[in-house]
């Protein structure tokens, strides 16, 4: 392995350095991360050849992720997608936090999630970058002061793995996603790849993209992913859902999908969380990205492990409650093999 320079200055963010850190796989992957959104910038694994195929969107500058990203290679969170009218209850009060979809919902923790917060960088080396970041109390409406560590680190050859603490001295909610735009072999549009779902049931949503509080089966529905398939496959459909992880924990780990491109690259994800949100990419803007490459619809896909959506309003949803005496813990695996 390679000996690395420290992280470097990538850009400014209210007046302090963003910086980027990269680490480094035995086999050659590598990873630029971000102090700034937690960002997976970039991400390259080795492939048969032993060349490097980049498997993620991004930008090359750091303006960009300010004024154009849809949250590319951003950590979510304090509370992951979406959560109804903005607003729970908690110990009898309702709590109102900030409506940053359409004036009406709450998408990703609010305007000033944790996405778009500049982190401190906590511990670095070859292999592993830790960013940590202290949450005040009301923050995008939120109860509790929290503190949130995220690891990324490299684990055998190409495999990346995501873990994230968090505590609070307040009753509070808690659910975090690594939000990464993922394409295997570069191809314009990633409907071309195989996807498999380890999921027989899924969360229903309306027309705001809320869940409906029903859980229903895959089978016989576009949703059907239990079986390896073209996600093209189902024409006139867009996917934004969450499916619920229903095969039994491994070592801790749920299996929770497998996507292979068309260069014989392959992803496994592997999850803590009971959910996983499946996003095609559909409102990818027109953007110029990582190397120069025109980004546009369905450029990449989204696999957010999850709690549920809108888990703190719907009775039979996992609430992502966090007590004071509690740590919030989720571990992410991103498992490549080149076939």
């Amino acid at each position: 392995m390679r000996a690395l320079a420290a992280p470097q200055t990538f850009g400014t963010f209210e007046g302090q350095p963003v910086l980027q850190a990269t680490i480094l796989s035995p086999a050659g992957a590598v990873a630029n991360i971000l102090n700034w959104g937690a960002v997976i910038r970039d991400l390259k694994v080795p492939l048969k050849d032993g060349s490097l195929q980049r498997v993620v969107l991004g930008f090359d500058d750091f303006d960009s992720y300010l004024t154009k990203s849809p949250y590319f290679g951003a950590l979510v969170g304090r509370y992951a997608n979406r959560i109804s009218n903005g607003q729970f209850t908690l110990g009898g009060k309702t709590v109102e936090l900030d409506r940053n979809e359409n004036g009406k919902q709450t998408l990703h923790g609010g305007s000033g999630g944790v996405s778009q917060k500049l982190w401190r960088i906590v511990d670095w080396n070859a292999s592993s970058v830790t960013l940590g970041i202290h949450l005040p109390d009301g923050d995008q409406g939120f109860p509790g002061n929290m503190d949130v560590q995220c690891t990324y680190s490299f684990v055998g050859d190409a495999t990346l793995r995501v873990s994230v603490e968090a505590t609070s001295d307040a009753t509070t909610i808690a659910n975090f996603a690594q939000h990464s735009y993922f394409n295997l072999d570069g191809s314009s549009d990633v409907r071309d790849h195989d996807l498999r779902i380890f999921s027989e049931a899924y969360t229903p949503v309306d027309s705001d993209l809320i869940p409906t509080g029903e859980i229903s089966l895959v089978a016989g529905t576009p949703f059907d992913f239990c079986k390896q398939r073209k996600i093209r496959s189902e024409q006139g459909i867009t996917f934004d859902h969450n499916f619920v992880l229903s095969y039994p924990l491994n070592s801790g780990l749920r299996q929770a999908a497998l996507l292979t491109g068309n260069n014989g690259l392959s992803m496994e994800i592997h999850t803590s969380e009971p959910g996983l949100q499946f996003y095609d990419g559909a409102m990818i803007p027109a953007l110029r990205g990582l190397g120069g490459v025109h980004y546009d619809l369905h450029a990449g896909l989204c696999l957010e492990a999850q709690n549920f959506p809108d888990g703190p309003n719907q009775l039979n949803f996992p609430s992502g409650l966090l007590m004071p005496d509690e740590i919030y813990r989720q571990t992410t695996e991103f498992r490549f093999k080149a076939l």
